[in-house]
Order: structure tokens, then C-alpha cells, then sequence
């Protein structure tokens, strides 16, 4: 079969990609502009907090020195801001100030403002460190406060120790540099992914636009949902990926998406038809409840293998009605044949009267009129039922014009309200019908083309038993014969072969029964039927065509 290929326009190729790739990047920035000033805060307080910490360590450094505690108690003096411009110098400090209890400044970068008091209160009385941030006559600092004992251990004021604020942005500046840099290659790289994961899209969406992607998915469902035939997608791995409702209800699907088909349907002809195991054109299927035709067809694009596509199409109605038409032609043919036999009957009989033969024209109208009479009544001595009656009968003649005998045997019984009368009458007319064409088909033995029925009724069930001369089943085709589309004759124009058998086979099994047939030189069918547990008001339930297919 002819695979599928898709070809796909490129007009607008490119524009899907470029959106994606250009609003990835966008995100790219925006998430590395959110997070480099997350990060410049985040760093900011932490270096405010380490500079307040080394401003608390000199501040300690500073009152522990003795000479700064003991001239603080006995009142000051230029030591004290000696030793503090020392240590300021030395720690890279932007002041280290030493105030008593007074709020008087013993010590200062400025020198004028030493002996002036400070405007802040002293924090220190609580004899516990305290840290800040200080706009002071040198600026803004990182502020740190201790407590400044004198060698008798009584406070005699504190030290305010600040760090300059250019110290804290200079290295604020020096780490934000570094993790800019790793910023810049993060991005660099989300960017480069984003490219690549664009042109993946590109090839995996065939170069649509989004638009059209939306535009061809609400066709897909339309159609899908829309058509009366069943549509099945399988992926390149044999999965289900697409099912739509007239699908279901044909082959009997559940929740089929993403399963393979031996997950959701038994071994058989539908599934290996289903699966591409038979190939061909319209495939018959033959179901519990349907006669589908199923075809496959793989689907490529640039060389690429995408699966395939199966219809499944419902010819239940279609069939049957084409096995009707046939049956009423084989009658008609009948009727035909007999008209001409009856016509020539009555020339003969009238050439007969006109020789004054009338003795022999006597014989003649006796055995007319009787021969299809005694038909008749030898198969009611045998069958009860009506239906069955005229389906033997018509059987019967339909089968002589073709040169085939059919007998009943002396052996058969059958009631007047046989249990599973449609039923019944399905399966003698199929197995009658492949009887007729396999016996009138092949070469005339020595006792001539004969098909023989048998029709046995007891308490446990029906019993049907057709046998023919013809050249019977192959070797090793006892199985076979009973799949949809097995035939041994080619196709005719108003029915397909190959449904009779797997029909009958299907009713039987269906209602519990069991059918064998015997290899070589002429078939005999056997259908057991066991009696149902509970007999059906409608002896007609089983709707279903009465003329057989052809063998």
C-alpha cells in the first residue's frame, strides 16, 4: 500500500522559533536583572553587618588598651588621642572616638572637635556592644559601640568606632564584578539552549506557526468526531495515538490512547489487520457485531517513518444486504430454469395429445405435478418447521440446475419450533450454500455431485451435519477455513467470499456450541448447538441474513 507523505509549506518558517527564542531571552534577562539586584542587596546587608562587626572589634581593641582606660579615669588627656589616632590609623578606621560619661569627646580624626560633646546619648551603659550605621562629621560609617572600663573596673565612658562607607561599596563593587561575570556566562548559555531547544521545536512542529497548530488540531477533532468511519494513528512504536468515537464503538475500544493493540484487543484477524501483520486493500473483518473493511497506511515525511493511519469502515448493513440479493438470484435463476423445463413439459405434452398419445400425455401430467410435491412432502415428513421446509427445498432446486443432488437424510428430525430457529437457519443456509458451490465445482464422481444434510434434534441440543463430493478442505487448512476472507474461489461482484464459514463459526461459538469439519476429498461440516437454558420468546432474535456466502 502507498505510505502517506506529508508535506509541509514553508511559508513563515521561522517566525514560531524566533518568538519562542526571543521570549526566552527575555525571561534570561529578566530573571538575571531580578537576580543580580537580589544578590547586590542580599551582599550589601551582609557586608554592612561584617563592617559593623570589625567596627566593634577595633572598638574593643581600643578600650582594653590601659593606657586609654587609665587616662579616662583619672580624666582625659592628650594619651587618649594619641593612642586613638594610632589605632585609627593603623585598622584603616574613619574615627575612633573616646567619650566619658559626659558625652565629651576625648579623641577625634578632627581635632578641633576633640572636648566638644556628641549629640548622640551614650548607648554603652548597658555595658553591651551596640552596632549601626553613623552619618558623622567624616561621612557615612558602619558604627560599632563598647562599653570603656578604667583599670578599677568602674565605666567611665565608651568607644565609637566607625568604618567609611566607600570601603563597604568598594568591596560590595569588587563581588557584584564577579557575579556579573557568572551571570553573563549563565545567560550566554540559557540563551545558546534557548536556541537550540527553538530549532528542535521548529523541526518537531513542522515549521508551523501556533495559530496554525490550534487551527489544525480543532480540524482534526472536527474530522475525527465528524466522519461516520473509524480513524486509529499509531505512533512510530506501535502505540494508539489517535481513536475517535466511530473507532470505539466498532472495534469495541476503551481508554485506547497511548496502549498498543495487544494491550486492548485479543489475538486475531482484527488486531493482525489492525497491526499491518495482513496487508492489503480493504481487508474483510468479520466481529460479533460487525463486518468491517479495515485499511492501513504507513505515514512518512522527508523519509522519516510517522506510523500509520487505519479506517475501519462498518459494511454490516451493506453485506447483508448484497447476501440477500444473492440468495434472491439464485432463486430467480431457479424459477427461470424451471420455467423452461415447465415449458418444454408442456409442448411435449402437448405434441403427445396432438398424436393421440394420450395414455403417454396421461403419465406424463401425473409425474409433472407430482415430482416437486413429493419433494415437498418427503422433507415435511422429516422437518416440522415451515422455514426450514422451504429453505431445504429451495436449496434443493437452486442446487439441480447447478447439477448437484441435495438429500435429506432418512435419519433427520427436527420439531415444528426448533430453539434458535434463526440461528439455525443461518447456519444450514451457509453450510448448504458452500456444499452447493464445492460440489457443483468440482469434477463428477461416479455417483454424481451429491450434498447431504442431516438434521438431528434431542433434548440436549441440534445437531446439522453437511457433507459434499466435492474436492474438500487442503491439508492443514482446518483452522484457516473459519477466518474472515479465507475462500478458495475468487471474489464476485455483488458478494466478497470468505464470510459464510467465519460466520457460522462465530454464531456457534457464540452460543456455546461447536463445528469441525473433516480434511480431503469431500468436506463434512458438523455444528453442534446444545439447548438453551432459557428458550427465547422471539424465535427470531438472532437478526441476522439467511443466504451463505460462497465457498
Amino acid at each position: 500500500m502507498t505510505p502517506i507523505r506529508i508535506r509541509i509549506g514553508r511559508g513563515g518558517r521561522g517566525r514560531l522559533s524566533a518568538r519562542i527564542l526571543v521570549s526566552q531571552l527575555a525571561i534570561l534577562a529578566l530573571t538575571g536583572v531580578i537576580g543580580f539586584a537580589l544578590f547586590a542587596f542580599a551582599q550589601r546587608s551582609a557586608l554592612d553587618r561584617t563592617y559593623e562587626e570589625r567596627a566593634v572589634a577595633i572598638a574593643k581593641t581600643t578600650a582594653a588598651d590601659p593606657q586609654i582606660r587609665r587616662a579616662m579615669q583619672d580624666g582625659g588627656g592628650a594619651v587618649v588621642q594619641a593612642v586613638a589616632e594610632r589605632i585609627r590609623q593603623s585598622s584603616g578606621a574613619s574615627y575612633v572616638v573616646v567619650i566619658d560619661l559626659h558625652g565629651v569627646r576625648h579623641s577625634h580624626p578632627m581635632p578641633q572637635l576633640v572636648g566638644s560633646p556628641v549629640a548622640e546619648p551614650i548607648v554603652a551603659r548597658d555595658g553591651q556592644p551596640h552596632v549601626g550605621t553613623d552619618q558623622g562629621a567624616t561621612g557615612r560609617s558602619a558604627n560599632g559601640r563598647v562599653p570603656l572600663y578604667g583599670p578599677t573596673g568602674e565605666l567611665v565612658g565608651e568607644v565609637s568606632v566607625g568604618i567609611p562607607e566607600r570601603d563597604v561599596l568598594g568591596e560590595l563593587w569588587h563581588e557584584l564584578l564577579t557575579f556579573a561575570v557568572y551571570a553573563a556566562i549563565a545567560t550566554a548559555l540559557g540563551a545558546a539552549a534557548a536556541f537550540l531547544l527553538a530549532r528542535r521545536l521548529k523541526r518537531t512542529t513542522f515549521g508551523l506557526e501556533l495559530e496554525e497548530i490550534a487551527g489544525l488540531l480543532q480540524d482534526r477533532e472536527a474530522m475525527l468526531h465528524g466522519i461516520r468511519e473509524g480513524v486509529l494513528a499509531f505512533a512510530p512504536d506501535g502505540r494508539i495515538s489517535v481513536v475517535n468515537d466511530e473507532a470505539r464503538r466498532l472495534i469495541g475500544l476503551g481508554t485506547a490512547l497511548g496502549s498498543t493493540l495487544d494491550e486492548v484487543l485479543p489475538d486475531g484477524r482484527l488486531r493482525r489487520a489492525l497491526d499491518g501483520t495482513l496487508t492489503g486493500t480493504d481487508i474483510s473483518v468479520l466481529t460479533d457485531e460487525h463486518c468491517l473493511v479495515v485499511n492501513r497506511m504507513p505515514v512518512t515525511l522527508h523519509g522519516r517513518a510517522l506510523g500509520a493511519v487505519v479506517t475501519v469502515r462498518d459494511r454490516t448493513e451493506l453485506v447483508g444486504l448484497l447476501r440477500e440479493l444473492d440468495s434472491v438470484r439464485g432463486l430467480t435463476d431457479a424459477l427461470r430454469a424451471q420455467q423452461h423445463e415447465f415449458t418444454n413439459r408442456m409442448h411435449t405434452l402437448a405434441g403427445l395429445l396432438d398424436i393421440g398419445a394420450y395414455d403417454d400425455a396421461y403419465d406424463l401430467a401425473v409425474e409433472s405435478a407430482g415430482a416437486g410435491q413429493a419433494l415437498t412432502e418427503f422433507v415435511r415428513g422429516r422437518i416440522g418447521n415451515p422455514l426450514m421446509v422451504g429453505l431445504v427445498v429451495a436449496k434443493t432446486t437452486v442446487a439441480a440446475e447447478r447439477g448437484v443432488w441435495v438429500e435429506l437424510a432418512d435419519d433427520s428430525a427436527l420439531g415444528a419450533d426448533p430453539p434458535q430457529l434463526r440461528l439455525l437457519l443461518t447456519i444450514v443456509g451457509n453450510l448448504l450454500d458452500n456444499a452447493i458451490d464445492a460440489a457443483g465445482d468440482g469434477p463428477p464422481p461416479a455417483d454424481g455431485r451429491t450434498v447431504r444434510l442431516a438434521l438431528t434434534e434431542d433434548e440436549r441440543g441440534t445437531t446439522v451435519r453437511v457433507a459434499d463430493t466435492g474436492p474438500g478442505i487442503p491439508p492443514g487448512a482446518r483452522e484457516s477455513i473459519f477466518e474472515d476472507g479465507w475462500s478458495t474461489r475468487p471474489d464476485r461482484g455483488t458478494a466478497r467470499r470468505g464470510l459464510g464459514l467465519a460466520l457460522v463459526h462465530r454464531l456457534v461459538s457464540r452460543h456455546g456450541g461447536t463445528i469441525t469439519v473433516s480434511e480431503g476429498p469431500g468436506a463434512v461440516f458438523t455444528v453442534r448447538l446444545p439447548a438453551p437454558a432459557v428458550r427465547p420468546k422471539n424465535r427470531f432474535a438472532e437478526a441476522l441474513p439467511v443466504g451463505g456466502d460462497r465457498r
